[in-house]
């Protein structure tokens, strides 16, 4: 199912935020919710907007993952729906039918930057030189071994490669409510899943031992499982990790450090785009819906130098920017083909 984009008329826009309901004009703060590596960078940018906007309510950042804020914000158009969701992955063409299906019908794609997934473990551990493969056999169900497709028998990360740390196999990741999880599948599990010459539902399925902890909430609570049980390796977003480098080492993947220079020039293979939707419905309606939108394009609070390339983010560069804030501007939808 494919997802593409077309432009909403600025008279039809507007005859539809004329004809919105009544009720939602009682609500005046922006309601944001979504995925846990964008949270960061959107509570900067609401506590900036509060500041630099006071005829605006400062908006109200929550969290939930990606697949539970794109949830909220297709639950409905109204008062008691989130205006934006933010998400660590391009919204999904059943998603965006089930929008449809309750009435959201104009929603509107803001690229505003990139991040990078990272696996780090307890700065008193063992330091990782991790590769697909090495994920692939620590998480997967089952694995090769002698040509032999067999449950996995690994415990031991030095059982899997002699030069990883003699550390009990302990790998938390991102629940499939979180934008994070789907980057992990396709750009880690099914590369390795490729180099065991595996395909198909072997290489989702991962191992059911309990070494395999799967996190529903945000990243600290995978910090906090890192905490409890020495040996884990947990999945975080860059930015998280470079705010928490007194606790955490970063593992190396296919031999690259990841910062933002190796994640900005391709060299480091975990990266991903990130979004936030706009309910276009909402738009002309919820006070400071557009502004707030327009204000986090800002290359000023959003390019290079700005507070969110400090906080971790990889800015667009000048022409992505100027992109992103024409295609919103013009209110660009998103649609299912």
């Amino acid at each position: 199912m494919n997802v593409s984009k077309r432009t909403l008329g600025v008279a039809l826009a507007t005859g539809l935020a004329v004809g919105f309901s009544t009720a939602a004009m009682a609500r005046d703060t922006l309601q944001i919710a979504g995925s846990s590596t964008v949270l960061p960078f959107a509570s900067i940018v609401a506590e900036e907007f509060g500041s630099n906007f006071p005829q605006f309510n400062t908006p109200v950042v929550g969290s939930g993952g990606s697949g539970g804020g794109l949830r909220q914000f297709c639950q409905g158009v109204g008062e008691n729906t989130i205006d934006i969701a933010n998400s660590s992955r391009a919204i999904r063409g059943g998603e965006l039918e089930n929008c449809q299906a309750n009435g959201v019908d104009e929603v509107l794609e803001v690229l505003f930057g990139y991040d990078g997934i990272v696996f780090a473990s307890r700065a008193d551990r063992g330091a990782f030189a991790l590769t697909p493969a090495h994920v692939f056999a620590a998480a997967a169900q089952q694995v090769r071994v002698d040509g032999e497709l067999v449950d996995n028998p690994y415990t031991r990360w030095s059982e899997i490669d002699a030069e990883l740390p003699d550390q009990e196999i302990v790998l938390v990741i991102p629940a499939s409510n979180h934008g994070t999880r789907e980057v992990f599948e396709e750009k880690v599990l099914h590369i390795g899943c490729d180099s065991y010459e595996m395909e198909g539902d072997a290489c989702d399925a991962l191992r059911g031992d309990g070494r395999i902890i799967e996190i529903a909430g945000d990243y600290t609570e995978t910090l906090a499982r890192l905490d409890a049980q020495a040996d884990a390796v947990g999945v975080f977003g860059l930015s998280f990790y470079d705010q928490n480098r007194d606790r955490l080492q970063v593992a190396t993947v296919d031999g690259v450090t990841p910062s933002l220079e190796t994640i900005g020039s391709g060299e480091y293979p975990v990266s991903r785009p990130l979004f936030f939707y706009v309910k276009g419905e909402h738009l002309d309606v919820i006070p400071g819906l557009a502004e707030y939108t327009e204000f986090f394009l800002n290359e000023m609070v959003s390019g290079f130098g700005s507070p969110l390339e400090d906080a971790g983010l990889i800015p667009l560069d000048d022409e992505e920017r100027a992109e992103a804030l024409e295609q919103f501007q013009a209110r660009t939808l998103v649609s299912v083909e």
